[in-house]
């Protein structure tokens, strides 16, 4: 299966571009592992599981913990970075929580921080619904190119999501470079808490060791999160005061529940993961503006489960109501219809990239565009979709789906990445002129 192998119709202005990200299951990181309890009736009172996990390695003699260690090292060899510094982190976390504190060698401590971890494979199943933003740092970008920060969703084991980075290059000839993605990754992390005026604290990820953004991942944290941090929605934001951030609506799904979080960041090497609060948030899909419009945060979303709508607020943590903005009307788009993404500001208006479900839970791309001062007010979409799934491109993790999580005007160009049956990333570009000119 290859990008260029669709079969179906799509407006000549479109270009696939042969880019792909795909998933490895090679691309592994060390995360936490917390034993679980003992089952009722089988414990011991004075001794629970983790602690009996660590007096085995208590129990053992130097040479013998000598020998586990460099089995252990040896056999992990060239699939990690910096594993000395993860366990013995591991280590300081665990010693006088999950057990007892104790005074031991650094061999030792290395070997029980890493009982206490485990290797988790975290774009094994699917790595997908990107976004793309302009990267903080354009140093050394030749004239009219563009450096890019793409983030994925990568699901793993358990069906748990994560936040995954690439980076690339557009010329100002609408082409696409991807750079290849270190082997390394790494979840070498601290964690702060983040409190908020409302008191429901966050979190705040330090990415130590992290020499390129492909390394860093950014798995659940929180128990809103613990079952996966899903459709990060990235958009480059620039405030009344001329600073800029970035930051990104997610879903977190604790099990039981989803609601939207937002991320920020200025460097991608610190990210605010922090709750959205308000009877709004409680949904799937939200994306913000790229500025304030008239004096207020401003966001798009589907809180009805059908149409796009378009909400405001002076508090970029609370958002309630919501006035519709575009309704399904062609067969495409008949059972819903959301975004691909935070709007775009064009000279014509906000521009929209748009999903639409049709029959079969069929998922196509299409756009619209709204009024800059009013964007309750529709002022032309698009008929036909942009992209739909092909004849080779409806198997995967979810059949028939084209997908995307936010676009990158670039001049005149829309540099669009999409995600193909819930499985993998790929690109494609098209003229704005043309986009515009193709809508009703």
């Amino acid at each position: 299966m290859t990008p260029h192998s669709a079969t179906v119709a799509e407006p000549g202005f479109v270009t696939r571009l042969s880019a792909v990200v795909r998933p490895d299951p090679g691309r592994v990181v060390i995360r936490p592992f917390n034993p679980a309890d003992d089952p009722p009736g089988y414990g011991i009172s004075d001794r629970p599981r983790a602690q009996r996990i660590a007096d085995r390695v208590l129990a053992l003699g130097d040479a013998d913990v000598a020998a586990e260690l460099e089995r252990l090292l040896v056999g992990l060899a060239g699939r990690h970075r910096d594993l000395d510094a993860v366990f013995l982190r591991r280590f300081d976390a665990v010693n006088g929580l999950l057990i007892c504190r104790c005074d031991v060698s650094r061999d030792r401590a290395i070997l029980i921080g890493a009982y206490f971890c485990t290797e988790y494979s975290y774009e094994a199943a699917a790595l997908f619904n990107p976004s793309i933003v302009s990267h903080p740092d354009q140093s050394g970008v030749e004239d009219g190119a563009v450096r890019f920060i793409l983030s994925l969703r990568a699901v793993g084991e358990g069906h748990i999501s994560s936040i995954a980075f690439r980076t690339g290059t557009c010329t100002a000839g609408g082409s696409l470079t991807l750079d290849s993605p270190k082997p390394q990754p790494t979840l070498l992390q601290t964690t702060y808490p983040v409190e908020l005026p409302a008191g429901e604290a966050g979190v705040r990820i330090v990415c130590d060791g992290t020499h390129d953004l492909s390394e860093v991942v950014i798995s659940p944290v929180t128990e809103s999160q613990s079952h996966g941090i899903e459709d990060l929605r990235l958009v480059r934001f620039t405030d009344e005061d001329g600073s800029v951030s970035y930051y990104g609506t997610y879903t977190a799904f604790s099990g039981r529940e989803i609601r939207q979080e937002l991320l920020r960041t200025i460097d991608f090497r610190t990210f605010d993961m922090t709750p959205l609060g308000g009877p709004a948030t409680s949904s799937k899909g939200m994306a913000l503006f790229p500025r304030r419009v008239a004096g207020r945060y401003a966001m798009i979303g589907r809180q009805d489960n059908e149409n796009i709508l378009f909400l405001s607020s002076p508090d970029l943590n609370h958002w309630s109501g919501g006035a519709r903005a575009v309704a399904p009307r062609w067969p495409w788009e008949f059972v819903q219809i959301g975004n691909c993404g935070s709007p775009i500001e064009i000279d014509e208006g906000w521009l929209v990239i748009t999903h639409g479900v049709g029959s079969v839970r069929n998922y196509c791309i299409g756009a619209c565009l709204l009024d800059r001062e009013d964007p309750t007010k529709l002022l032309a979409r698009t008929t036909e979709p942009l992209l739909r799934p092909g004849a080779t491109e409806r198997s995967g993790y979810v059949p028939n789906v084209t997908y995307s999580c936010g676009a990158l005007v670039h001049g005149r160009t829309l540099v669009l990445p999409f995600a193909i049956a819930d499985s993998f990333t790929t690109f494609a570009t098209m003229s704005l002129n043309e986009l515009v000119s193709s809508m009703a």
